[in-house]
C-alpha cells in the first residue's frame, strides 16, 4: 500500500470496510450501519483517498477488493477488535460472579467466542460456564433455571418482547443440483434431530401434504451440509450454511418462516454481570450486523 500522506486510519471508515466483506455488499453494510449507502460509499472514497489506493474494484454485482483492499481489511480487523477492546476496559467497573450461558452449535461456532474471551480477560474474577445444546434444550433449561441466558434461534413470529434481537436470518428448502425431485411422490429429507424446531415444523408441514420421508438425521450442521452435497435429499437451512453447488426450492414445499437470532434471559436472573454481557455482546454483534463463522 502507498503512503498515507500526512492522513490516518478512520475506525469509522475501518468499520464500514469491514462491514462490506463481512455483508457482500454497500447496500446490506448500511442496513447493518444504520447510514445511507451513499454515506457508506463516501466513507469508502474518502479512505481510498487518504490512502492513495483502490480498495474496491468497482464492478457489477457483489463487491471484490483489491489487493491492497484485502490487506488492510486484515489490518481493519485487528485494529477495531482493539478499539473495542479499549474502549471497554477503560469504561469497565469491577465485576465478580458466575453466570451460566447457553450457546446453539451455531452461535458456538462463530465469533462469539472471541467476543466471550474478551469479556473473561476484562473481567478475570468472572465465571462463564457455557453450554452447547439444541435451540429447544436451552429454551427448556433456562424455563427450569439451569441457564442465567441463552442465545438461541427461534421463529421471527415467536420473539418474545423481552428478548433482545441480535439478528435476523432467512431459512431455506436447499437441495444439490444433482437430485432431481419427484413431481409425485415423496420428497427425501435431511433432518436435524428430535430436539430440532426446524424439524418440528417441517414434519408437521410435510405430515399434512404427505410430501416428506426422513432418510437422513443428523445434530451437527456438518452434517446435513454434507449430506446436502452428496445429493441424498433436501434440507432446512439458514443463510450461514448455503454454500457452494446447493439449490434453493422454492414453490414445491410450504416457505420456511424467517429466524431470529436473540439474547433470552431466565426469568428471574437478574444481576449486573449478567447485564454487563448482554450489554457486551448484542453492542459487538450490533456493531459488526451479525456473527462471522470461523470455521
Amino acid at each position: 500500500m502507498n503512503g498515507l500522506n500526512g492522513g490516518r486510519l478512520d475506525i469509522d471508515a475501518l468499520r464500514t470496510l469491514s462491514a462490506i466483506r463481512h455483508h457482500g455488499g454497500f447496500t446490506k453494510a448500511a442496513a447493518v450501519l444504520g447510514v445511507s449507502q451513499s454515506a457508506v460509499s463516501h466513507k469508502i472514497k474518502r479512505l481510498e483517498s487518504a490512502l492513495d489506493c483502490d480498495l474496491l474494484k468497482r464492478e457489477p454485482g457483489s463487491p471484490t477488493f483489491t489487493a491492497a483492499g484485502k490487506e488492510l481489511l486484515d489490518f481493519a480487523d485487528r485494529i477495531l477488535k482493539l478499539h473495542d477492546e479499549a474502549l471497554l476496559s477503560l469504561s469497565k467497573t469491577p465485576l465478580a460472579g458466575r453466570i451460566a450461558l447457553g450457546l446453539t452449535e451455531d452461535t458456538a461456532c462463530t465469533d462469539l467466542a472471541r467476543i466471550l474471551g474478551r469479556f473473561k480477560r476484562l473481567h478475570p474474577n468472572v465465571t462463564v460456564r457455557t453450554k452447547v445444546r439444541m435451540s429447544l434444550v436451552l429454551r427448556a433449561m433456562l424455563e427450569q433455571g439451569e441457564l442465567d441466558a441463552a442465545i438461541v434461534q427461534v421463529f421471527e413470529h415467536e420473539v418474545r418482547p423481552t428478548d433482545i434481537v441480535l439478528y435476523r436470518e432467512g431459512l431455506h428448502w436447499v437441495k444439490h443440483p444433482d437430485l432431481m425431485i419427484p413431481f409425485d411422490g415423496v420428497i427425501p429429507f435431511l433432518s436435524f434431530d428430535d430436539q430440532c424446531f426446524y424439524r418440528q415444523w417441517a414434519l408437521d408441514v410435510g405430515q399434512e401434504a404427505a410430501l416428506l420421508e426422513t432418510v437422513f438425521e443428523c445434530s451437527s450442521a456438518a452434517g446435513i451440509v454434507s449430506a446436502v452435497n452428496a445429493a441424498m435429499g433436501v434440507a432446512l437451512l439458514s443463510d450461514r450454511h448455503i454454500r457452494g453447488e446447493m439449490q434453493i426450492l422454492t414453490g414445491c414445499l410450504p416457505s420456511p418462516p424467517s429466524l431470529a437470532y436473540v439474547i433470552r434471559r431466565a426469568r428471574k436472573s437478574r444481576n449486573s454481570v449478567l447485564d454487563s454481557l448482554v450489554r457486551e455482546v448484542s453492542s459487538d454483534i450490533g456493531r459488526q450486523g451479525g456473527l462471522a463463522l470461523t470455521g
